[in-house]
């Protein structure tokens, strides 16, 4: 885990969460497997359940799921936070796995996406994307979700690993709670949505 996504992290819980620091919250932490580092401690609260959730046993993996396109190990409306750093650029169709984090999301839940906007290729097994703040943006907007940040990280703090290279976006977002009919439509949507997009993938 390089130094820029644990800094943009930490950012994130000390910004949203440090003041929820009291509540009962279950945080699902996607691409969570500890190759060399992981968010776990950053969660570390004795009312929060941390779960760490990848596509194969390993080290911080606390579910392994069979796809990351359809999450049949987790219960919708079941997570009040869901972060992800340094996962959607190995994602083929990252746009499912988006619907995936705003189904199993309550209402009024949140997420922070961290993926690199630059850097050389580093196939994990595959490196397929780069995301700027409009792509951050759009993808939020894909999921009907109410955008709270969209940016990138272009300054260069001066990391002592050189992680200023991948000049990480973040995308913050919250899943809307706007009443049982809006919920029920957009609740629809998503569903019309990801069944379309993984015929041929489940």
């Amino acid at each position: 885990m390089h130094q820029s996504s644990m800094a943009n992290m930490t950012a994130f819980r000390d910004e949203y969460l440090a003041q929820r620091s009291g509540e009962h919250m279950k945080i699902l932490d996607l691409g969570s497997q500890d190759v060399n580092g992981s968010y776990r401690h950053l969660f570390e609260n004795p009312t929060w359940n941390y779960v760490g959730l990848d596509m194969a046993p390993g080290n911080n993996v606390d579910l392994v799921l069979q796809t990351p396109y359809v999450w049949k190990e987790v219960k919708s409306n079941s997570a009040d936070v869901v972060v992800s750093g340094q996962a959607f650029e190995h994602i083929q169709f990252f746009w499912i796995t988006m619907l995936e984090v705003a189904r199993v999301l309550k209402p009024g839940g949140i997420c922070c996406i961290l993926a690199p906007s630059g850097g050389p290729e580093h196939r994990y097994p595959l490196d397929c994307w780069r995301f700027y703040p409009d792509g951050m943006i759009s993808l939020a907007q894909y999921a009907q979700m109410e955008l709270i940040r969209a940016s990138t990280q272009w300054e260069s703090p001066g990391y002592s690993d050189e992680s200023h290279l991948w000049r990480d976006s973040t995308l913050i977002c919250r899943k809307p709670d706007r009443g049982f009919w809006w919920n029920s439509k957009s609740r629809l949507k998503r569903w019309l949505q990801h069944s379309t997009n993984t015929i041929g993938l489940r």
